[in-house]
């Protein structure tokens, strides 16, 4: 019972305010599972169409093994045009598995897109197979930042961001994620070649490095999206 009420609890969150904590998010993927990434906002006052989500389409996501990590609040935009209020992150025991519900969901719950358009104004989701073990935390009193990028050829691309890594590092910034490979399923899209969870010492050595390497200005970049997370 205890397991369930935790992963009831995940499912109710997006309706909650994500408070900022102190304490370290830690997170911690076996080669093959999946991690969901959703930047996702829920629409006001749809306290009782979720009722009637989490007693059809929870009770299947379980069955199909999924798990609910720990999330942040989106604090910022810094770049791009979606302010998301939540970034959610979820695992899977393997790609069959996360796509197996993606699959079936609708013939279980014929109306669960309906549902969601309903209860989210955004529900961004990119899912990934992790090549290898992984385990990551974000201290809750440090200064995070999350960056989709999207590429416009892959050789400008990998020689910018192999540049612009570098400097990243020399200016203090720690790179805490970075995901490639992603897929997005019909509907969700949002499918970045690179997102990356970066640490900066502070607010003011980001902000340093961002004026001084705009990302805004980089010819390989077809798009950006970035923000404080929390």
């Amino acid at each position: 019972m205890k397991r369930r009420s935790l992963l009831i609890l995940w499912f109710i969150l997006p309706f909650l305010p994500v408070q900022a904590q102190d304490q370290a998010k830690t997170f911690s993927f076996k080669k093959g599972e999946v991690m969901d990434l959703i930047y996702l906002s829920s629409r006001p006052d749809s306290e009782q169409l979720f009722e009637h989500y989490k007693k059809t389409a929870f009770p299947i996501a379980f069955e199909y093994s999924y798990q609910p990590q720990r999330g942040f609040a989106v604090k910022e935009l810094t770049l791009g045009m979606n302010l998301s209020k939540s970034l959610i992150v979820g695992k899977w025991a393997n790609k069959e598995k996360r796509e197996g519900f993606l699959n079936n969901i609708v013939k279980r719950v014929p109306d669960f897109h309906q549902q969601r358009r309903k209860l989210f104004e955004e529900f961004a989701l990119t899912y990934y197979v992790m090549p290898e073990d992984l385990e990551f935390s974000v201290e809750g009193s440090n200064f995070h930042v999350a960056t989709s990028f999207w590429q416009k050829d892959r050789p400008t691309f990998t020689r910018f961001i192999r540049t612009w890594k570098k400097e990243v590092q020399k200016a203090g910034g720690k790179f805490l994620l970075e995901l490639t490979e992603g897929n997005s399923p019909t509907g969700y899209y949002f499918n970045p070649e690179l997102f990356l969870i970066i640490e900066w010492p502070d607010r003011a050595a980001f902000d340093a490095f961002a004026k001084a390497h705009p990302l805004s200005t980089y010819e390989a970049l077809k798009h950006v999206h970035q923000v404080v997370i929390q």
